[in-house]
């Protein structure tokens, strides 16, 4: 009998519940390239409410979120400062260069929560010679962090910084709800240290497709010129919105029971020889956990945990990531963290050689 299969490799690859699929099908849609579908509408003015933003504009992907800001908030030959784990740095194909001619520079950051003192004394010379430094980029919750929520505190004085040097600022919120959980800070509260932040609603949310940007309305009237030259307009895109609308209305309170889960995997790997959590205690839903080389590397962890029907990610020689979402029960979360326990040299070896 095959193993049920207990996928923590990230909170993407939930698939929609019952309801939110009732919801999809029986959505009222339209054209929105033509602005008349109502359903987006109905999310985009209910984003810009949650995030304390005059507007909202629904796009594809996360990714597309952020390079959208990026176009809106610089002009080509412009700089961004920004985290070197940063998704929109790292994991974004390049984007910020090829997409808006923009330069990044980066830093390490706590974790890759940045700080104002660190930032304080970079800004460019205004000189020709120079690129202009333009925009301030965070990410929250930070991703490579591991799941962590920046302090919002610390969020406001680089906030303050920026405006005194006419900086902007773009949160990466891909996680932002998971931020909102854990913190107990409403997101409208994150939102008013930002002109422009994104939010993902086919993460911890559940939906299957879907971001937004929010900002000024003038902000998200070049976000949407922007949009449609990066090939993000979408048709009845409604069919899509509704599920992004339920997820907002059931999907937020039940992140906490993500977060206990994680913890619980956390603990697994902490008390376990041959791991250490990458970022200490974990505070929202990701695991990130460093295999010592005594133990083997984290591909074969990785082959050793799906042979027993437990998929994570191996995303370096010694390092894997555990995600918990709305498809993890607490039971799976239990036995997940019990295969963990087990894990041995030997087995290691074995597993790799029959996978």
């Amino acid at each position: 009998m095959q193993q049920p299969r207990i996928d923590l490799r990230s909170d993407t690859v939930t698939r929609p519940t019952t309801e939110m699929r009732r919801a999809m099908a029986e959505a009222e849609v339209g054209d929105d390239v033509y602005g008349e579908d109502p359903t987006v509408h109905a999310l985009e003015e209910r984003t810009a409410a949650l995030l304390g933003k005059e507007a909202a504009l629904f796009v594809p992907s996360g990714t597309m979120a952020n390079q959208i800001a990026i176009g809106v908030n610089t002009r080509p030959g412009d700089e961004v400062l920004c985290a070197s784990t940063s998704h929109v740095y790292v994991w974004e194909a390049g984007g910020i260069a090829r997409l808006s001619g923009v330069t990044a520079r980066t830093f390490a950051g706590d974790g890759g929560l940045l700080s104002v003192d660190e930032l304080r004394d970079v800004i460019r010379p205004d000189d020709p010679h120079y690129v202009r430094t333009r925009l301030v980029s965070l990410e929250n919750t930070h991703n490579r962090g591991g799941g962590r929520v920046h302090p919002i505190d610390e969020v406001a004085r680089i906030a303050r910084w920026a405006r005194e040097h006419d900086l902007r600022m773009h949160l990466d919120g891909a996680r932002l709800m998971n931020a909102v959980v854990a913190s107990g800070i409403a997101a409208s509260e994150w939102g008013r240290h930002f002109d422009t932040m994104s939010i993902c609603f086919s993460k911890g949310l559940g939906a299957p497709v879907g971001s937004a940007l929010a900002g000024s309305a003038a902000a998200i009237r070049d976000a949407r010129r922007l949009r449609k030259l990066f090939g993000g307009g979408m048709r009845q895109a409604g069919v899509l919105a509704a599920a992004a609308l339920y997820a907002l209305d059931h999907h937020v309170n039940r992140m906490k029971h993500d977060h206990e889960n994680a913890r619980l995997l956390a603990d697994a790997f902490a008390s376990t020889e041959g791991f250490a959590l990458e970022s200490g205690p974990v505070a929202t839903n990701l695991v990130w956990v460093t295999v010592e080389p005594s133990l083997g590397t984290a591909a074969e962890v990785a082959a050793y945990l799906r042979s027993h029907g437990v998929f994570v990610s191996a995303l370096g020689a010694q390092v894997l990531r555990a995600c918990t979402h709305l498809d993890i029960t607490r039971e799976q979360a239990e036995q997940a963290a019990e295969v963990i326990r087990r894990i041995e040299p030997a087995m290691l070896s074995a597993a790799t050689l029959v996978y």
